[in-house]
């Protein structure tokens, strides 16, 4: 039963927001660095995601992966972990707490705790033009988690096998032969790269439209660490009806590997994990 605002209602309403974590002094990157790296690398590998499917690639730290729809518009929905740990991977919450709920040029893919470090930097975006639309949607996000077979379940009561959540955890499984059980865990919530979405204005439900990703649009990517990457070509297409089906046009995604040589990467050094003392009140760690 709906109560009744208090006297007060609209003053509570007109109280300002406060930015929860002011990015002053978050470590900005050094993109003209990156630059300069770019400039020196050679294409070294070349993965190609099939439609409704994901694949695995490792990128060494140092190196950049740039992921394009060579073929048509399509979504896809990438995890990263540290390449030789993968207890430490990709934190889309805490991602989307420092910089917002879409990411571009110059924003940073966050790892879990305890290391909280940059695992990755986009360091060119083709869609960054795009902006904020008059629906509120935007490009790149880390508020969507995945399409999953459990929701899919729960709402409809399917058995659908290639959605995200399902193409990720046979794509690490595959690549680390582990079994579909050992894998799972470790499948997180994403960087949706390509998809448009954001907040309906009247429910606040998440949406999705039509991605503006075209042939020859990219996300390029640096690697702070080493990586393990998995990336799906999501089920939905260009997410503009549907996802979690068969009934969407769907194209494969591109993922290609430019390593710089080791004179230009003198004296850079991957970034070390966070310096809390992890102590947690309870005395020195054990």
């Amino acid at each position: 039963m709906p109560f009744d605002p208090p006297a007060d209602a609209d003053a509570r309403r007109a109280v300002p927001p406060v930015i929860c974590y002011p990015d002053d002094n978050l470590p900005r990157p050094d993109l003209a660095l990156y630059a300069d790296f770019r400039g020196a690398a050679e294409k070294t590998d070349e993965v190609v995601v099939p439609p409704r499917d994901a694949r695995c690639f490792e990128v060494p730290a140092g190196s950049f992966f740039r992921i394009s729809a060579p073929e048509g518009a399509q979504v896809g929905d990438l995890n990263l972990w540290n390449a030789t740990d993968l207890s430490e991977r990709f934190y889309s919450g805490k991602t989307r707490a420092l910089h917002g709920t879409h990411l571009t040029t110059g924003e940073r893919m966050w790892s879990s705790f305890p290391h909280l470090r940059p695992m990755a930097t986009i360091t060119a975006d083709t869609l960054d033009w795009y902006g904020i639309d008059a629906f509120g949607g935007s490009v790149h996000d880390v508020i969507g988690t995945r399409c999953d077979p459990y929701t899919g379940n729960l709402l409809s009561g399917s058995q659908y096998h290639h959605c995200c959540h399902s193409n990720l955890t046979r794509a690490l499984a595959d690549h680390r032969q582990l079994s579909l059980s050992e894998a799972e865990p470790h499948v997180h919530d994403v960087l949706n790269v390509f998809m448009c979405t954001g907040f309906t204005r009247d429910t606040g439900q998440y949406f999705m439209k039509a991605s503006p990703v075209r042939p020859g649009d990219h996300l390029e990517i640096f690697a702070e660490i080493g990586l393990l990457g998995a990336l799906s070509a999501c089920p939905g297409g260009d997410c503009s009806s549907e996802h979690s089906s068969d009934s969407a046009a769907c194209y494969p995604l591109r993922v290609e590997i430019f390593t710089p040589t080791a004179e230009a990467l003198a004296g850079w050094h991957s970034p070390p994990s966070n310096g809390y003392d992890r102590t947690h009140g309870r005395g020195p760690v054990r």
